[in-house]
């Protein structure tokens, strides 16, 4: 097959496309990651960083399992069925991974108001005004902290690019491998590029963002995003 066929150029112009639309209509592709980094307080680099590594666990198994599909010649309605089940279990993850990290902020913040104790020294009494955690301090200093990352990353894995297999890999498979890896590694490519552009921005404009009172809260609205994002799919097929 001539790569300028026009075949070869819709494909890879689709998948381009497909790749940039899904991944910007879906906000699970990038609150997440700037809710986390804004909360916890990430450098951009190590934000990128989860977010490339998400990104790329996020198509693997999609591609997988379009390619074995198309090897084996399944039938396209046998592998949308089982990433529809794929969406399904991600999205609840996502929901119960929010609704835990929103329980845990709320009870870090509700931990960490200022509160007064008295004192009394050679007979002289007073009182000082303290927290028993740092505002400073963040999720990552404990264990939870250090799992948290894995935890999305593992969410990201099950979750699968719901366009990739109907839309591309089979049309493409009408042609030869050829066509179809082409317009895998294009929609691969313009995914992760466009989840990783997507979260500089946001969290750029985020960290200039000051909560004032709401600032304790950083972790439960970090949660609370990310069930959002979760409910999103559910509800509405994000």
């Amino acid at each position: 097959m001539e790569l300028v066929t026009p075949e070869w150029v819709m494909l890879l112009l689709s998948a381009a496309a497909i790749a940039f639309g899904h991944t910007l209509l879906g906000p699970d592709h990038y609150l997440p990651f700037v809710a986390m980094a804004r909360a916890r307080d990430w450098s951009l680099g190590k934000t990128l960083r989860v977010t490339l590594a998400c990104g790329v666990g996020h198509l693997a198994g999609s591609v997988a399992l379009g390619f074995l599909g198309v090897a084996l010649g399944l039938q396209l309605s046998s592998l949308t069925g089982f990433e529809g089940t794929r969406a399904s279990l991600a999205a609840w993850l996502l929901i119960a991974f929010g609704l835990v990290y929103t329980a845990w902020g709320l009870r870090r913040a509700w931990r960490n108001q200022p509160h007064t104790h008295w004192h009394s020294h050679g007979g002289t009494t007073h009182q000082h005004e303290h927290r028993h955690h740092s505002t400073h301090a963040h999720l990552h200093e404990t264990p939870a902290g250090s799992l948290a990352p894995w935890l999305v990353f593992v969410i990201f894995v099950l979750g699968p690019c719901e366009p990739l297999i109907p839309l591309l890999m089979y049309p493409a498979a009408r042609q030869d491998m050829q066509a179809v890896i082409a317009v895998t590694l294009v929609f691969g490519l313009v995914t992760v590029l466009t989840m990783l552009l997507a979260v500089a921005i946001a969290a750029a404009g985020l960290r200039a963002v000051r909560f004032g009172r709401l600032e304790p809260y950083g972790h439960a609205l970090a949660g609370a995003a990310i069930l959002t994002c979760g409910l999103g799919i559910v509800l509405f097929g994000w």
